[in-house]
């Protein structure tokens, strides 16, 4: 594995739930600590559509890896990418194209050390430990500056990690900025949590438990999320609910939208 160690781990907080340790509770992860768990048990407690939606976001990575690497993509930059579980993006990608090179970010440094603890011996995969929300921090770090080939295309996955960043964060402009690193073919696919079937009254009480932890969650509506999508031509069905990307199905729709751009 490449590994990304000019930045130093700091110090976990265990203090305050976690936005990416709840989400690998729900998953079923052990990568977590009571604060999350109690946290998390929570929101489950005021819909068990929360815990839904983390299970369909996952087969929704795993659907779009598989839909990129069958047009020739074998290079990807997966922000948040969160701790290692089932399914994920090198290994989906790898089944494909060996040579597959994936360089993973995140922030919360519980993610970062077990990426890096489980990835070690993995080729061409590398785990970076910076904020998705500084794009030029991104980019230029070694574990992906020195990994990814952005003359050639790249698939940019935001997947589930949109909805902690606040408009006064400019999650539209951090894109933007992704985007124009990219060579033309690139694609950007993303998910991000909505309000589809859950009341007001849930989606109100359960953004209460998430503003106890440090990245509160941010609830936008299908144009909202629709608009962070400028700058790439949507492949088909456009955006739609998670689990029913890139066919319907019968099953209802997950509170969350997704989609995959191609880059203009």
């Amino acid at each position: 594995m490449d590994r990304d160690d000019a930045q130093p781990t700091p110090e976990v907080d265990t203090s305050s739930p976690n936005v990416a340790r709840m989400y690998d509770y729900y998953l079923g992860g052990a990568a977590n600590f009571a604060v999350d768990r109690e946290a998390a048990e929570k929101a489950l407690a005021i819909t068990p559509e929360i815990g839904r939606f983390a299970r369909m976001n996952r087969w929704f990575l795993g659907r779009v890896v598989r839909y990129l690497c069958e047009r020739g993509i074998d290079q990807f930059l997966d922000l948040g990418s969160g701790v290692p579980t089932v399914g994920n993006v090198h290994e989906i990608a790898q089944q494909h194209a060996p040579d597959a090179r994936v360089a993973y970010v995140d922030h919360e440094p519980v993610a970062v050390a077990h990426a890096r603890a489980l990835l070690v011996d993995q080729p061409h995969v590398s785990v970076t430990q910076a904020d998705i929300r500084h794009p030029a921090e991104v980019l230029s770090a070694p574990g992906v500056s020195g990994l990814l080939d952005f003359s050639r295309p790249v698939a940019v996955l935001a997947v589930a990690i949109l909805h902690f960043v606040p408009d006064s964060d400019d999650p539209a402009g951090i894109l933007r900025t992704y985007r124009e690193a990219c060579a033309p073919g690139s694609y950007l696919a993303l998910s991000h949590a909505a309000t589809i079937t859950m009341t007001e009254s849930e989606a109100h009480r359960g953004q209460n438990v998430y503003r106890s932890t440090t990245t509160p969650l941010v609830l936008r509506d299908r144009a909202g999320i629709a608009a962070l999508l400028d700058g790439c031509e949507l492949v088909e069905p456009g955006l739609t609910p998670i689990n029913h990307w890139p066919e319907p199905t019968e099953e209802a729709p997950a509170n969350g939208y997704g989609a995959v751009g191609r880059m203009r």
